[in-house]
């Protein structure tokens, strides 16, 4: 009998046992500031599982159907840090959490929060972070111009419009640009082709100055920008925002819709943007078109207005371990070239009909529509996460501009073509991604990834202009990536990868014929090419942290392949004046980089410096000759594509000092120098190589009461000295100096409605960017400029 009892006791406590591992648990707890205020719409998530919620007015939050285990909860209110805890159920059920204002040195460094401390704990190479707060307080034409005021960053660019993003100095296929996990794929081999992303619609933005080969592939051997878009919203949460943004320099007026809602497991979001500007405005009355001096119109760069128009939707399921998001987009925009620089000449434009208004887009222009379909699934599988990206894009781009004969071009456009006369260029390319990946803790102090990247790219061309032929391109890589703590101070990290890639472009003949020995011929332009590429990628190094220092070096090796155009070009590039011609024999380039980075931060002062070298066996780029074309341009002067060795070396250096709580001094400086090492242009520099620049800020927070919080006045004072050291062709440019000052304030005791203000170029400034497209035309960037945004949470 006493072993009947004894038994049955034993399935009781078993029993009760099971029975509470599986029970659901309630968390709760307190959000409140440093004065212990509650705070009201702080929003709570809490990982594995994915879950949230947002505090209510007594700034409450209870999360219910939670097992017994370890979690981890992220506390987040707009103007206030990030904090991460850890909690047990059921031990911890209630818990109060005590947030601190966000603490910010200059506008160029991101908000600090706990997610960027972790990042630049665990990243050897040299990253930046911004967020939403950044990029409205620094909203430029484009996301890459917004972009454009963090260290070792610029942009090439073309109108006020179309940019594109150079990281310390290497830019085009050298830079991948990764939006929600896959990468952005348009025609951005050209110098006019701008990324067709919403900067409305970007979060949080990731800069890696430096090789990112290891994990995102061979296009990554300058850097990383890697976009991401709102979050997932708290549960049972409805909302949205309102985002309006105005210009004057060229009467810019767009605006950005963003509405969310979410129930338990599923969520829905939909962002549209529409936007249209007119033509920038120069300090200057005329510009250098070859030996003809043009007019401008009221100081305006003629045909330079564009308009755009976008929506993105996305669509998700949460649940314990598993999470899915589907997004899709879809972009239009057109924006006109400046007339006399593109295909026209400068006596022929049209100037009564170009200037009779400064908003309207006539020849030329181009048109680009760009459809994006990306699925992204996350696992938790004990310990590791297992991640799956799946995308699918469309870009569709056409130039227009009016029909002039070149060479033995027909002086009248015959009839019976399969295209319209005044159809210079078309690009059609369809991108195919899949990107898996899996981590997991396989020791207490190890940590491995490992995955697998395919693209397929499908492009074809039209049109009566050619450049590149059509092409279809296949790469395939993998890797497998450690971090090892050595102790609580020192991260090492090494990678390895190896990558394949295909290329096979298509033959092209002119539409037109060419007397050659007495016969009429349709002169081959391109021929039918396929190569094929390979190579391994590593990567080693080391984070330590000791006391306010911050130590970072990582070594490696990384390659790229070349590209369609530079493999097979043969044409006219309007915008660069140049007729380019690829090189069908080309390598992969292969760099060799080192990067390091030490960072010294108490109390009031940080002081930071990023050196980094890069030795290129075979760096490929376009090398000027004296020739000049005679039958496709005006005497273009003909570049070819070729390889060199090259040695490059810079840094970048930032100080900030808070003398007061009030005060917040920086400094902010970045410096390139680059050489080839071989080749007839032995000795000279790279072409289009940004030169040094130095930027001074001084920002005052005033006091602020109920009706204003979080209000700042900032003033910068930027030097760019001059670039003496050019590639001929190019000219020298003279250094100059700019001020601009920013302002900005959140509004009302609930905090939903903020309004920052730039003023741009105060004093009118005529200077040139020596990397900017129009910079061979003596066209200077834009003058004075007012931006005001206003963005409202409902």
């Amino acid at each position: 009998m006493r072993q009947h009892k004894r038994l049955m006791l034993s399935v009781i406590v078993i029993f009760m046992t099971t029975v509470l591992a599986s029970a659901q648990h309630l968390l709760t707890g307190k959000v409140q500031d440093e004065k212990r205020q509650p705070l009201a719409g702080a929003a709570i998530r809490v990982m594995p599982g994915n879950k949230g919620t947002v505090t209510n007015a007594n700034g409450i939050f209870t999360i219910t159907d939670l097992r017994p285990g370890n979690y981890h909860i992220e506390i987040s209110f707009l103007g206030y840090e990030n904090k991460i805890l850890n909690v047990e159920l059921p031990s911890n059920k209630n818990t109060n959490i005590t947030l601190s204002p966000t603490h910010q040195t200059l506008n160029e460094v991101v908000v600090k929060d706990n997610y960027r401390e972790q990042r630049h704990r665990e990243e050897t190479l040299n990253i930046e972070i911004v967020n939403d707060e950044f990029l409205r307080q620094n909203r430029g034409g484009s996301l890459m111009q917004s972009l454009s005021r963090l260290p070792g960053l610029s942009t090439m660019t073309i109108g006020s419009g179309q940019s594109k993003p150079v990281i310390r100095g290497l830019s085009f296929n050298r830079i991948v640009v990764v939006e929600n996990g896959i990468k952005h794929q348009g025609q951005q081999w050209g110098d006019d082709h701008g990324l067709e992303i919403d900067q409305f619609a970007a979060d949080r933005v990731e800069v890696i100055k430096g090789p990112g080969a290891i994990l995102y592939g061979s296009d990554a051997i300058g850097g990383v920008i890697d976009i991401q878009q709102n979050g997932v919203p708290a549960e049972n949460s409805t909302g949205g925002t309102i985002d309006l943004t105005a210009k004057s320099n060229n009467e810019y007026v767009g605006g950005s819709l963003w509405l969310y809602t979410r129930h338990k497991k599923s969520y829905y979001t939909l962002r549209t943007t529409v936007a249209g500007y007119g033509d920038y405005k120069v300090p200057t009355d005329s510009v250098d078109i070859y030996s003809y001096r043009a007019p401008l119109y009221k100081r305006h760069l003629r045909n330079t207005a564009g308009r755009e128009q976008v929506i993105n939707f996305s669509t998700g399921y949460i649940s314990q371990r598993f999470q899915n998001r589907l997004f899709l987009s879809f972009l239009n925009n057109k924006n006109g070239f400046f007339a006399n620089a593109h295909g026209l000449e400068p006596m022929q434009v049209d100037t009564l009909v170009h200037d009779r208004s400064s908003r309207d887009i006539r020849d030329p222009f181009h048109k680009v529509n760009h459809v994006k379909v990306i699925n992204r699934s996350k696992w938790q599988i004990n310990n590791s996460i297992w991640t799956n990206d799946v995308g699918y894009q469309r870009n569709f781009r056409q130039e227009w501009s009016r029909y002039t004969s070149h060479g033995f071009m027909p002086a009248v456009f015959p009839e019976g073509l399969n295209f319209p006369s005044d159809l210079e260029r078309e690009f059609v390319k369809n991108t195919f991604s899949w990107n898996t990946k899996g981590s997991w803790n396989v020791a207490k102090k190890l940590k491995i990834s490992t995955g697998i990247n395919i693209e397929y790219q499908h492009n074809r061309i039209d049109g009566r202009g050619f450049i590149i032929p059509a092409f279809d391109q296949q790469s395939a890589g993998t890797f497998f990536y450690g971090k090892y703590s050595i102790n609580d101070q020192s991260l090492l990290h090494a990678g390895i990868r190896y990558d394949y890639g295909r290329i096979h472009t298509e033959h092209y003949n002119d539409w037109f014929t060419t007397p050659v020995n007495d016969t009429d011929v349709h002169l081959k332009r391109a021929e039918e090419l396929t190569r094929q590429f390979s190579s391994f990628s590593w990567a080693i190094g080391l984070n330590r942290s000791v006391d306010h220092f911050n130590l970072k070096g990582n070594v490696g090796k990384s390659y790229r392949t070349p590209t369609a155009q530079e493999l097979a070009a043969n044409g006219v590039n309007y915008h660069r004046f140049s007729y380019e011609v690829g090189n069908h024999n080309l390598n992969p380039e292969v760099a060799y980089q080192v990067d390091a980075g030490i960072e010294w931060s108490k109390h009031k002062t940080a002081i930071g410096i990023t050196p980094f070298l890069n030795y290129f066996t075979n760096y490929i780029y376009l090398n000027p000759t004296s020739q000049h074309d005679r039958l496709y341009g005006n005497g273009n002067q003909v570049f070819y594509y070729t390889q060199n060795e090259v040695l490059r070396y810079g840094t970048e250096m930032h100080i900030h000092f808070s003398p007061t709580p009030k005060i917040k001094t920086g400094f902010i400086g970045e410096y390139l120098y680059s050489e080839q090492m071989n080749g007839d242009k032995k000795g000279f520099t790279l072409p289009w190589s940004p030169p040094a620049t130095a930027l001074f800020n001084l920002k005052y927070l005033p006091y602020t009461g109920r009706h204003f919080s979080e209000t700042y006045i900032s003033l910068d004072y930027k030097l760019t000295a001059p670039q003496n050291r050019i590639v001929p062709p190019e000219e020298k440019t003279d250094g100059y100096q700019l001020l601009n000052l920013s302002a900005g304030s959140t509004l009302g005791p609930s905090g939903r409605t903020s309004i920052n203000m730039q003023i741009q170029n105060i004093f009118n400034t005529k200077y040139f960017d020596h990397t900017d497209v129009y910079r061979l035309i003596n066209a200077p960037r834009p003058g004075t400029n007012v931006i005001i945004n206003i963005k409202t949470t409902f």
